[in-house]
């Protein structure tokens, strides 16, 4: 496994993102300087014409990860038409056929894939998992020097989840060593699967225990990965409030608002107002990232209220910006 922090070349952040118009305009926007040291899995569940453009539209250093889900196995060769770069990502459950077709991919690409090894759905033992590491190399025909290993954990969002996961991952960080891997990630999600209980007009904190089950793992040389402003397991039911999660030191700050008939845009101003006057406010203020400039704008009331998809991705922009920064500067703890 790479040394803490891994080669400067070599990303430092691998955020699981739902392949949607709001997370893909926020990686858009990413600074050409950040790019590089980004490394997104983009879970795709559909190709229209607007993720379509959004994908061609992303920052020249940034090469997504994207995982196919029940898209056809042709997916991956339309991206590659419409010059899209990518990395395959390869789950241990992938069929013959699909893992023939990924391999073939990455082959055409840049020579590499994502492993991601489901801790919860992907129950087996270290042999097991190594029996079924073999199978992807033969119908792929990939060794593991050519991929990127990714542990994800899914939820980790409370200290029991922090007691239970850690251990297991760590018994599976020594199986790693079997293997030459180009790199190993722990990703967990750490948000909450539903918010619409939390109060409603103030703002409310919410650990982060992504993160703190990074820190505790960080002296390992495992790459940090985590899923944005999401949860794992996002709800069908839409909130009815203004829901926005501003990301601070191992802390969201979840921002429930009403929404008053005919209020839309004095709410929104209120909310902003609110975040950009908090605590958690960068000391940069609005050049602290896109997402943190548009914010700051409907703080002064100099833009109009915003979608649903444009709060995702204003969001996302700012936790993209903090996680980077804050891995600048951290320094592994137990």
């Amino acid at each position: 496994m790479p040394a803490p922090g891994g080669r400067a070349e070599e990303p430092v952040y691998r955020p699981v993102l739902a392949a949607r118009r709001g997370e893909l305009e926020a990686l858009g926007h990413l600074d050409d300087a950040l790019a590089p040291l980004l490394s997104p899995i983009l879970q795709l569940s559909e190709l229209d014409r607007n993720v379509l453009d959004a994908l061609t539209r992303l920052p020249p250093g940034l090469r997504p990860a994207v995982e196919f889900g029940a898209l056809p196995d042709t997916t991956a060769s339309v991206l590659t038409r419409r010059g899209v770069p990518l990395v395959p990502v390869i789950g241990l459950a992938d069929g013959e056929r699909r893992l023939a077709a990924l391999g073939a991919t990455a082959r055409a690409q840049t020579q590499r894939a994502v492993v991601r090894l489901r801790l919860r759905r992907d129950r087996a033992g270290p042999d097991a998992t190594t029996v079924a590491v073999e199978r992807i190399g033969r119908h792929a025909r990939l060794v593991p020097e050519q991929c990127d290993l990714v542990l994800d954990c899914g939820d980790v969002c409370c200290p029991a989840d922090v007691r239970l996961v850690e251990p297991r991952v760590r018994r599976m960080l020594d199986w790693t060593r079997r293997h030459t891997w180009r790199s190993v990630s722990v990703v967990a999600g750490g948000m909450p699967p539903a918010l619409s209980r939390l109060p409603i007009d103030e703002p409310v904190r919410v650990d982060r225990w992504d993160w703190l089950l990074w820190q505790r793992l960080a002296d390992l040389g495992v790459t940090f990965g985590d899923y944005g402003v999401a949860s794992t397991t996002p709800q069908p039911t839409v909130d009815r409030h203004l829901t926005v999660p501003y990301t601070g030191d191992g802390v969201w700050l979840i921002h429930r608002w009403s929404r008053r008939r005919g209020q839309g845009d004095q709410r929104v101003a209120d909310l902003c107002r609110t975040l950009v006057s908090g605590p958690h406010w960068p000391p940069t203020g609005a050049s602290f990232s896109w997402g943190d400039q548009e914010i700051s704008r409907r703080a002064r009331r100099g833009a109009g209220a915003g979608s649903a998809t444009n709060w995702m991705a204003w969001s996302t922009s700012h936790h993209l910006a903090h996680v980077l920064n804050a891995l600048a500067r951290s320094t592994p703890s137990r």
